[in-house]
């Protein structure tokens, strides 16, 4: 029965969200009330269920500053002028015959620290100008910027949606940075350059060569002279992820990724470090430094851009929140566990076939909800029942957090803002979008999930 309740409040929340076109984060707090009643919740336990320390509270609490954090070190590089740099160094390097990987390997480096739509917003007039100059599609290029961004934003932290569904199920953050750039590059190329081939076939009416799109608007000109260079720029950007690998390599080496009983200073400085607020707490000062003062700006617009990539990040924040509470009435109405010994009823359940349900489980969230970040944060409540099952395999929560972020990116459609993003900025129709877009984030799914299969047959 307490399953019946579940596909009815997922019912709910996407009659809410797509009929009603009610606001997604109050959307998720009111199915999550509605969900713990027909769950048969003690009432006066259910606002901390869906608040408190197993719903948004949870995931908002450890992982506010990350996001935010993140968010505007991703401004502060682009307001100063480093995207645009480490985007024209790249094309200029690579020239007009591997434009393509240009274009994924600097939108990639963006996108590590640029929440999806805000890279798509900057990017987006960069690589038209640079189309225009070569003589190509913006499509032709668009893909490569797309795969690499959409690959960045479900795979690697600090990114909300990975950063959120890591910590709701426990996963080691710095593994899941290290898996992550192994799953998010594959998926990048075979999206990106390999795909746009394919997509050239079958769907040539779509790559037609444009000067003009009106959802582009002018792209901003900055003097290569006044930005950031290129190895500052690229620093930045990928600040967080190497303090925090670097970290998670010296543990693996010196202390088998275990906390010590008796740590030494270094291993408690570390420790310290490798703690992902830590991180970006540094990072972000770095960032203020090296895209603030050191570039001869007042702390005023220091300030602009800070603020600038809080508000980007906000909205996000509280859809992942959302996602939380929905988490913690799965969780604390022992609905998840229940979940658990029904998939294990014939045996404990091994590490390949947890990470297909969780990507399964993901991936019929997201074609019903829309919302990548709600389908994996609900997905999260689902499998954390699954996992506390399977104690002892450190690696199989990391595997399995990949496998969601895979599964919550599969086969975007209408109900998914990202596929009117698409449409727009490449002025292509509904069903050209379907054509290019839909099957471009279904790449990158399936592809994940081939990848995170093998990675858990060797490590898991």
């Amino acid at each position: 029965m307490e399953f019946v309740m579940l596909i009815v409040s997922i019912l709910i929340l996407l009659l809410l969200i797509a009929k009603l076109k009610l606001n997604t984060f109050v959307a998720l707090i009111i199915t999550a009330f509605i969900l713990a009643l027909l769950l048969g919740m003690e009432p006066m336990k259910i606002p901390d269920a869906v608040l408190g320390a197993e719903g948004v509270g949870n995931i908002l609490g450890p992982n506010s500053v990350i996001f935010i954090f993140g968010g505007m070190i991703g401004r502060l590089v682009a307001d100063a002028g480093g995207s645009y740099r480490i985007a024209k160094t790249l094309i200029d390097w690579f020239g007009v015959k591997r434009l393509q990987w240009a274009v994924l390997i600097a939108s990639f480096i963006i996108g590590i620290s640029m929440i999806f739509g805000v890279g798509m917003v900057l990017l987006i007039p960069i690589v038209f100008a640079v189309a225009i100059e070569a003589g190509v599609p913006l499509l032709y290029l668009g893909i490569s910027m797309t795969a690499a961004l959409s690959s960045a934003q479900g795979f690697l932290p600090p990114q909300p949606a990975p950063t959120a569904v890591a910590s709701a199920l426990g996963a080691n953050i710095g593994m899941m940075l290290i898996f992550g750039l192994i799953v998010s590059v594959i998926t990048a190329v075979v999206a990106g350059p390999a795909f746009t081939k394919l997509a050239q076939k079958y769907a040539p009416d779509a790559f037609q060569f444009k000067t003009e799109i009106e959802a582009v608007g002018p792209v901003k000109e900055y003097d290569l002279k006044t930005t950031p260079n290129f190895g500052l720029s690229v620093l930045t950007s990928v600040f967080p992820l190497i303090f925090m690998i670097i970290a998670t390599i010296y543990k693996l080496i010196y202390t088998g990724g275990i906390t010590p009983k008796n740590p030494t200073m270094a291993d408690q400085i570390v420790e310290f470090a490798a703690n992902p607020a830590v991180a970006m707490t540094v990072a972000l000062v770095f960032a203020i430094f090296s895209m603030g003062t050191w570039q001869h700006k007042s702390m005023s617009e220091v300030g602009k851009s800070l603020n600038s990539g809080m508000s980007a990040v906000a909205g996000i924040l509280l859809i992942v929140g959302g996602g939380g509470a929905l988490r913690g009435v799965l969780v604390t109405s022992g609905l998840s566990d229940k979940i658990a010994s029904t998939f294990q009823a014939g045996g404990a359940m091994s590490p390949i076939a947890v990470v297909l349900f969780a990507w399964g489980v993901a991936a019929i969230l997201r074609v019903s909800v829309g919302s990548a970040t709600v389908a994996g944060m609900t997905a999260a409540g689902i499998v954390t029942g699954i996992l506390a099952a399977n104690p002892g395999n450190t690696l199989l929560p990391v595997f399995v957090a990949l496998a969601i972020g895979a599964g919550s990116l599969i086969a975007s459609h209408v109900n998914d803002a990202g596929f009117w993003i698409f449409k727009e900025f490449f002025d292509l129709s509904v069903k050209q979008t379907f054509q290019i877009w839909t099957v471009l984030e279904t790449i990158i799914s399936v592809t994940g999930l081939i990848v995170i299969l093998i990675l858990t047959t060797i490590f898991a």
